[in-house]
C-alpha cells in the first residue's frame, strides 16, 4: 500500500470535493424535495453547520494523529481494542453503504438517460424501469470499478473532479440567468408553501441527504499520504466541505425556483425523485441541459462509487492488519502494494448489500445514519484526546463545545433518523450484530494480543486511553533489587505506567498502628524515613526495609524511572502482598523466585497466586542480572494460548530496547502422527505471528521428555519464558514443569501467569481502564 507522502493540498481537496460533489446532491436532492418541499434548502444548510463542527474535530484529531485510516486509526488511540473495533466496523460499513448509494445512483442515471433516448426514438424504454434491472447495472459498475482499484492505488483522476465542478457552475450560472430574465416574484411564489411536512420533514429530510455532504472523512482516511498533514489536512476538509455548500445551496434555491414546474417542486420530485435534477435543469437549460445533468450525474456517481471503494478498502485493509478483520485481507499484492483483498471483499460487500436494499431512499438513509453514528464517535475521540494530552489553555477549554454539540447533534439526527426510516436502523442494527458476533467468535484473541502488543510499544497509547497501569515490585532483599526494577521498567507501560516498590516488615503478630510506618510517595521518603531512627531501634526489621527501598529507588533511578515507594508492618508477607495489590488496583505484580528448598516457599507462593486477581510475573535470574543481556529468548508453549496476551505485552516490551530473537518451542510425543505434527506447526506459527514483536523461529520438538527438552534448549537461550499454571481464585499451582526447569537450570527464568479474569479492577486509586 502506498505510505509516501506525495498528496499536496490541491490533490488531497480534490479528493474531498470528488467524493462530496455531483452524487449525493444528483441522488438525493428528489428525495429531499419529495420530503420536505423547498425546505430541503434549510435541510442541506443544516446539514452543512453539523458537517462544519465535525470537520473541526477531524481536523483536531488529523493534526493529532496525520496517519491512514481515518476514524478507525484514531479510536485506536483513544478506546479500547472492542471499541475501536466496532468503530472501524462501523467506518467500514459507513463507506460501504455510501458505495451502495452511488452504485445505485448510478444505476438510476444511465438508465434515465437511455430511456430518454429510447423514447426520443419512439421505442418503448418500460422495461429500464425494472428494479432488478437497475440492480444489476449497480452490481456491474461496483464489479467494474473494484477491477480498476486492484490496478492502481489511487482513485479517479483530479480531472473529472474539475469536469464535476465546471458543469455544476455552469448550471448555476444558466440558471441565474434564467432568475434575472423571470419574473422574480412569480418566482419566489414557488417556494410557497415553504415547508410540505414541517419542521419533522425538514429533519427527516437531512436523516435522508447528510450522506450527500459524506467524503471530507475520506481526506482523513489517507492522512498517511498527505504532504505536510498538519496545514494541509485540514485546510483541504475545510475547503471541499465549503466548496460543496457553495455549489450546493445555489443549485437547490435555483431548482426550487426556475426549474419547478407550475405545480411546485415538491410535486415534480414526488413524480420523478430520481431523476428531478435532470428534468427541473431541463426546464431553464432546455434539453441541452438535461443531458448536460445525466452526463455529471454519471461522471459524479462513479467516481463518488470508486473513491468510497477505495476508503472502505483501505478501512478493511487496517482492521486486518490489526487482527479485528481476517489476517488475510491485510495482504498486498504486487509492487505497488494494493490492499487486493481487501478491495475484493469490499466490492462484494458492496454488491450484497446493493442487492439487499435495492433502492435509493433506503440507501441513502442507512448511509447517513451509520456516518451520523461515526461522526459521533469522532466528536467524542477529541474531546477525550484534548481531556488526556497536556493541559488545554483557556481558549482550548471554551473550544470543547464544538465537540460536544457535534455530537450530540449526530446522535440526535441518527436517534430520529433510526426511528423515522425502520429499514435503515434494522440494516445497522443487523450489521452490528453480525459484527459483534464475528469479534467475539473469531477475531477477539488476534486483536486482543494486537493491541496489548501497540500499548506495549507505544508510549502514547496508555495516556490517550486514560489509563495508568501499576506494577507492584515486592522486594526483600537488596542484591535483587538490580534485576527486578530492571523487569519492572521492562513491564511498565511507557508514558504513564508507574511502578510500586514494596518492602513488607515481617512481625510475629500484627502491630499496633506506628506513625510514618508507611511511606507512599518518593518526596515523602526522606523525611518519613529519618523520622524512624527511634523505632529502628526497637524494629531492627526496619533497617532492612529502608536498605531494601534505598537500593531499589537508586536502581530505578538508573532507568529514569521515578518510582514510588512504599513499606508495611505485616505478621505474613505473602498476604499483604496481595492487599496492597488490590487495594492499589494493580495490574500486574512481579516478584522474585524465593528458594525452592526452603519449607513451605513452593504453597506460600501457589497461595499468593491464587490470591491475587492480577497477571503475574515471577523472576528467577542472578544478581545484578539485566534485561539487556537477554537476546536470545527461548519460549516454551503448550497447545493453549492461557498466557499469550501477556507474553505478548512482555515481549513487546522487550523489542523497545532493542530486537531479540525468539524461539517458540512446542514438544509432542515421539508416537505423534505427521498429521498431528503439522497442525501443531501452523498453530504455534499462527501463535508467534500474533505475539512476536520481531524476528521468531518455530521449533517442533518430538520427544519422550518435554522436560529434557526444554532445558536442552534453556541452555542455548539468555532467557526462558513460559507460563505457569492459573486456576480460578482461591486455587492455584505453578506446575511442576516450570518447578522442574527452575530448579535444574540456571538461565534467566521468567514465568508468567495471567489473571484467571479478564476484569480490569482499578477500584481505589482511581486507575481505570477506558
Amino acid at each position: 500500500m502506498v505510505s509516501d507522502r506525495h498528496i499536496g493540498l490541491f490533490g488531497a481537496t480534490a479528493l474531498g470535493v470528488g467524493a462530496i460533489v455531483g452524487g449525493g446532491i444528483l441522488a438525493l436532492a428528489g428525495v429531499a424535495f419529495a420530503t420536505a418541499g423547498p425546505g430541503a434548502i434549510v435541510a442541506f444548510a443544516l446539514n452543512g453547520g453539523i458537517a462544519f463542527l465535525t470537520v473541526a474535530s477531524f481536523a483536531e484529531l488529523a493534526k493529532r494523529f496525520p496517519e491512514s485510516g481515518g476514524i478507525y486509526a484514531y479510536a485506536k488511540k483513544v478506546f479500547s481494542i472492542e471499541i475501536a473495533f466496532v468503530v472501524g466496523w462501523v467506518v467500514w460499513f459507513a463507506s460501504i453503504m455510501a458505495g451502495v448509494l452511488y452504485a445505485l445512483g448510478f444505476a438510476a442515471f444511465a438508465a434515465e438517460g437511455v430511456g430518454r433516448a429510447l423514447a426520443d426514438l419512439e421505442v418503448s424504454s418500460d422495461w429500464l424501469r425494472r428494479p432488478d434491472l437497475r440492480v444489476a447495472i449497480a452490481v456491474a459498475a461496483i464489479g467494474l470499478y473494484a477491477a480498476s482499484l486492484l490496478r492502481r492505488t489511487r482513485g479517479g483522476g483530479n480531472g473529472a473532479t474539475v469536469g464535476k465542478v465546471i458543469v455544476f457552475i455552469v448550471l448555476i450560472g444558466a440558471g441565474l440567468v434564467a432568475w434575472i430574465r423571470g419574473a422574480p416574484s412569480e418566482l419566489v411564489d414557488r417556494l410557497s408553501p415553504f415547508l410540505v411536512a414541517g419542521p419533522v420533514g425538514v429533519i427527516q429530510a437531512m436523516g435522508y441527504t447528510f450522506i450527500a455532504l459524506q467524503g471530507f472523512d475520506l481526506i482523513a482516511a489517507v492522512g498517511g499520504e498527505v504532504r505536510d498533514p498538519e496545514r494541509n489536512l485540514p485546510q483541504a476538509m475545510y475547503l471541499s466541505l465549503g466548496i460543496a455548500l457553495a455549489i450546493y445551496l445555489p443549485l437547490l434555491f435555483l431548482l426550487a425556483t426556475v426549474g419547478a414546474g407550475e405545480g411546485g417542486i415538491a410535486e415534480a420530485a414526488a413524480a420523478n425523485p430520481e431523476g428531478l435534477v435532470a428534468d427541473a435543469t431541463e426546464r431553464f437549460l432546455g434539453p441541452a441541459g438535461y443531458w448536460l445533468v445525466i452526463a455529471a450525474g454519471v461522471l459524479s456517481m462513479v467516481t463518488a462509487l470508486r473513491a468510497n471503494l477505495l476508503g472502505a478498502s483501505r478501512v478493511g485493509f487496517a482492521m486486518a492488519r490489526d487482527r479485528s478483520l481476517p489476517r488475510r485481507m491485510g495482504q498486498t499484492h504486487g509492487p505497488s502494494g494494493v490492499p487486493a483483498v481487501a478491495v475484493a471483499v469490499t466490492g462484494a460487500m458492496v454488491a450484497a448489500i446493493a442487492i439487499a436494499v435495492g433502492n435509493v431512499a433506503v440507501g441513502g438513509a442507512a448511509s447517513s445514519l451509520i456516518f451520523l453514528i461515526a461522526f459521533t464517535i469522532v466528536h467524542w475521540a477529541a474531546l477525550l484526546v484534548r481531556r488526556r494530552s497536556a493541559q488545554p489553555e483557556a481558549g482550548q477549554r471554551r473550544s470543547a463545545l464544538v465537540p460536544v454539540a457535534g455530537s450530540l447533534l449526530c446522535l440526535g439526527l441518527a436517534a430520529f433518523q433510526a426511528i423515522a426510516v425502520p429499514e435503515a436502523g434494522w440494516v445497522v442494527a443487523l450489521w452490528l450484530g453480525v459484527g459483534g458476533i464475528l469479534y467475539w467468535t473469531l477475531f477477539a484473541p488476534g486483536a486482543r494480543l494486537a493491541d496489548a502488543s501497540a500499548q506495549a510499544r507505544d508510549p502514547d497509547l496508555a495516556r490517550l486511553r486514560g489509563r495508568s497501569p501499576l506494577v507492584l515490585v515486592p522486594i526483600a532483599n537488596p542484591a535483587s533489587a538490580a534485576s527486578l526494577v530492571d523487569v519492572a521498567v521492562t513491564l511498565r507501560t511507557p508514558g504513564t505506567g508507574r511502578v510500586l516498590l514494596l518492602s513488607v516488615v515481617h512481625t510475629p503478630s500484627e502491630p499496633a498502628p506506628v506513625p510514618g510506618a508507611r511511606v507512599e510517595t518518593p518526596s515523602e521518603i526522606q523525611t518519613e524515613v529519618a523520622g524512624l531512627d527511634d523505632l529502628a531501634e526497637r524494629h531492627p526489621a526496619l533497617q532492612n526495609a529502608q536498605g531494601v527501598l534505598g537500593e531499589s529507588l537508586q536502581r530505578s533511578l538508573e532507568h529514569s524511572l521515578v518510582a514510588e515507594t512504599l513499606f508495611t508492618i505485616a505478621p505474613d508477607v505473602w498476604r499483604e502482598i496481595a492487599r496492597v495489590a488490590d487495594g492499589h488496583g494493580c495490574e500486574t505484580v512481579l516478584v522474585g523466585l524465593p528458594d525452592l528448598n526452603a519449607p513451605d516457599t513452593e504453597a506460600r507462593l501457589e497461595g499468593l497466586l491464587a490470591e491475587l486477581d492480577t497477571d503475574v510475573v515471577i523472576l528467577r535470574a542472578p544478581h545484578r542480572w539485566h534485561m539487556s543481556e537477554a537476546r536470545k529468548i527461548l519460549v516454551p508453549i503448550g497447545g493453549r494460548r492461557d498466557h499469550s496476551h501477556l507474553r505478548a505485552r512482555l515481549l513487546a516490551s522487550l523489542s523497545r530496547s532493542g530486537e531479540r530473537s525468539l524461539t517458540y518451542l512446542r514438544t509432542l510425543p515421539e508416537s505423534v502422527s505427521d498429521e498431528l505434527r503439522g497442525q501443531a506447526e501452523r498453530q504455534i506459527r499462527a501463535l508467534a505471528r500474533d505475539e512476536a514483536a520481531g524476528p521468531y523461529e518455530i521449533v517442533v520438538d518430538c520427544t519422550s521428555d518435554r522436560r529434557q527438552s526444554i532445558i536442552g534448549h534453556a541452555a542455548e537461550a539468555d532467557m526462558v519464558v513460559m507460563g505457569s499454571a492459573r486456576l480460578a481464585r482461591g486455587r492455584a499451582g505453578l506446575g511442576e514443569l516450570p518447578l522442574a526447569i527452575a530448579r535444574e537450570t540456571n538461565v534467566p527464568l521468567v514465568l508468567i501467569s495471567r489473571r484467571p479474569s479478564r476484569s480490569r479492577r482499578f477500584p481505589r486509586t482511581g486507575f481505570r481502564r477506558v
